[in-house]
């Protein structure tokens, strides 16, 4: 049965405001990006061209008559070719621009023939795909706004006086100004490096040596003019061969090579992660500035739609105004409320002189909402809370692909006032993304949730489908999780291997340490089992096999990572993790093991007339593996420290 949607007063909608008809809104879905421009695709282009481009040209080799050193400019383009693969999903125009910059420098620095080379050739096909797919989109939202404005009608209205006070970027623009100022200081630090150098290098005269050795431990130059050797710290030993000659700088203990005069790695590094995240959150923080203050320009177009929170990831999903059933998504954002509290007292806060009976009344009234908001809070956390309901809402602003909107609707039934919410990232349309995946509604119960994944089932629903049975019923490990868990196996066997390749230290035990934990979790995949029969639950891990009573079984859950999660009664939790990729099983057209077996239990638990009737023996309540393979896992080390 469809629950009516939480309606909207009629003195919050504005004279003249038009329903968003499924036939329109039909139409402004149908122009949404088409699949090749997704960016995705761009990203992958760009980066692949990348990626051969720096394997394709070798990077020059350091010598006296053209020494390694500080390189800036190179850097900054470094920068900008990140920030333009963060842009091509985020900022198209800004994405233009890195590109067309890009090129243009690249053209400026080596000509317009070093263009035909094949790995810049790549480059270039690639950085052409991607403005193609960013122009596609520019000017599908377009054709959306257009589309949206001729549904909307002529009515234009003032927006409500709380989202005049909301303001964005704040957030964004100190990130910003912490991240810039670290790449400042790298850069300050980095050429202080290179000036010191400068300065002592002016007073010396380079000596000639002769490599006798060369290792990664560095090289070993004689120099006959001084009769004696020197170990000599270098980047790139194998530039240097032994029996080649280089030139020194010598000033007492302290020597350079005149090709590789100093190590600023470290320094450049932290340029660049400060510059590429500085300039990525500055972007955005203009952008939100900037986007926020549309609002404020005069009146705008509205819509009258039905919106749906995502219960997990708090997602905003618009539907048409006649599709009450909830069942054709059209776009999806997140946003935040937007308050008005003009006198500057807090929402609720009394601001009048009370007596003493009046004081106690109110202070009674806000221990109530307390526990009541603290209830809530333990519903959620136990997966327990209702779906989010179908609400009535007035949409200001046209909505396009990229577009921010702000909307007012009321939260539910039982509360008359009406908020408003504001956008806080762009408008996306409810069309399958790059690998196919359908359109996410909202949350409701039996539905898919706000990131495209199958919703829980609700108990009844689940409880259809349970036969009772005198047997225990048992769910375990299938064939994805078991590819799981050998895909594990195989990632601990070669860490293993990679970290006792060379000379065992005790700095190798730490990592060692922390590959015990991949052994867990792949035992977990391959072994796990949950077993439900007359007197509860039975959970076998990794390394034990756990039993919990259906009076102390709080409620059993599946997280979106991968997880079953039995809560107990004196809130502590069991967790199996991973149980297998219910993604991955779906994209193979297998019913998710872990996610039915979470709910299968928890009918289980709220229909005791369904649980079995006989107790689980020892081969049903599952076998931890975790012991077998940490032993294997001991074996295979020594055999690799033997085999070395």
């Amino acid at each position: 049965m469809t629950t009516a949607p939480v309606p909207l007063p009629a003195d919050h909608i504005p004279p003249g405001a038009a329903d968003w008809r499924s036939a329109d809104a039909r139409r402004w879905l149908a122009a949404s990006p088409a699949a090749w421009a997704h960016p995705l695709w761009a990203v992958l282009a760009l980066a692949a061209g990348t990626v051969w481009q720096v394997a394709a040209i070798p990077a020059e080799p350091c010598t006296t008559a053209s020494p390694c050193g500080t390189d800036w400019p190179g850097l900054g383009f470094a920068a900008l070719l990140l920030l333009t693969l963060y842009w091509v999903a985020r900022q198209p125009r800004l994405a233009l621009a890195g590109l067309a910059v890009l090129l243009t420098g690249h053209v400026v620095d080596g000509g317009t023939q070093s263009l035909t080379t094949p790995p810049w050739l790549v480059f270039v096909v690639a950085a052409g795909f991607a403005a193609t797919g960013l122009l596609h989109r520019l000017s599908v939202a377009a054709r959306q706004r257009a589309l949206a404005a001729e549904a909307a009608g002529p009515a234009a209205h003032p927006v409500p006086a709380a989202a005049l006070a909301f303001r964005r970027g704040r957030l964004s623009t100190g990130v910003a100004a912490l991240l810039l100022g670290v790449a400042a200081f790298g850069l300050w630090q980095g050429q202080a490096v290179a000036d010191a150098y400068e300065e002592r290098a002016a007073r010396l005269t380079p000596v000639t040596g002769t490599v006798v050795r060369s290792d990664e431990d560095g090289l070993r130059v004689s120099v006959p003019s001084l009769e004696r050797a020197y170990d000599v710290e270098a980047v790139f030993p194998e530039d240097f061969p032994v029996d080649s000659e280089v030139d020194l700088l010598v000033d007492g203990d302290w020597v350079r090579l005149v090709a590789e005069p100093y190590d600023i790695a470290g320094w450049e590094m932290l340029v660049l992660a400060g510059l590429v995240g500085g300039c990525a959150f500055l972007a955005n923080a203009v952008d939100g500035r900037t986007r926020s203050r549309w609002a404020h320009r005069g009146p705008l177009p509205v819509l009258r739609v039905l919106v749906l929170e995502g219960r997990d990831d708090g997602r905003t999903w618009v539907y048409a105004a006649d599709d009450p059933a909830a069942e054709r998504p059209l776009l999806h954002f997140h946003s935040l409320y937007a308050v008005e509290d003009g006198d500057g007292t807090p929402p609720g806060a009394g601001g009048g002189a009370g007596g003493p009976d009046g004081d106690g009344e109110e202070a009674w009234a806000r221990e109530e909402d307390l526990v009541e908001e603290l209830r809530k809070a333990g519903a959620i956390l136990k997966g327990e809370d209702p779906p989010p309901p179908l609400r009535e809402a007035v949409l200001y602003g046209l909505p396009y692909t990229g577009a921010e909107l702000l909307f007012v609707a009321r939260d539910d039934e039982d509360d008359p006032e009406v908020f408003v919410e504001c956008g806080v990232t762009a408008v996306k349309p409810a069309v399958p993304g790059p690998f196919g995946r359908g359109p996410a509604p909202g949350g409701r119960a039996g539905g898919t949730d706000g990131r495209g994944r199958a919703r829980g089932r609700s108990v009844d629903e689940v409880a259809a489908t349970l036969v009772p049975s005198s047997a225990p019923r048992a769910w375990g490990a299938d064939r994805v999780s078991r590819a799981v868990g050998l895909f594990l196996l195989l990632v601990q066997g070669g860490g293993v291997w990679a970290l006792l390749d060379e000379d065992f230290t005790w700095t190798s035990v730490v990592p060692l340490v922390g590959l015990f934990f991949v052994v867990s979790s792949a035992s977990t995949a391959l072994g796990w089992r949950l077993t439900a029969d007359r007197d509860g639950l039975w959970v076998a891990g990794a390394w034990r096999v756990r039993h919990v009573p259906w009076d102390r079984v709080m409620t059993v859950r599946h997280r979106s990572g991968g997880d079953i999660v039995v809560a107990r009664e004196e809130d502590t939790e069991l967790t199996l993790s991973p149980v297998g990729w219910a993604w991955l099983e779906r994209r193979l057209g297998r019913d998710p093991v872990g996610p039915r077996a979470a709910e299968e239990a928890y009918a289980l638990l709220h229909r005791p007339e369904l649980r079995p009737r006989e107790p689980a023996g020892p081969r049903e309540q599952g076998m931890p593996v975790g012991p077998l393979l940490a032993t294997a896992s001991v074996l295979w080390g020594a055999a690799v420290l033997l085999l070395l």
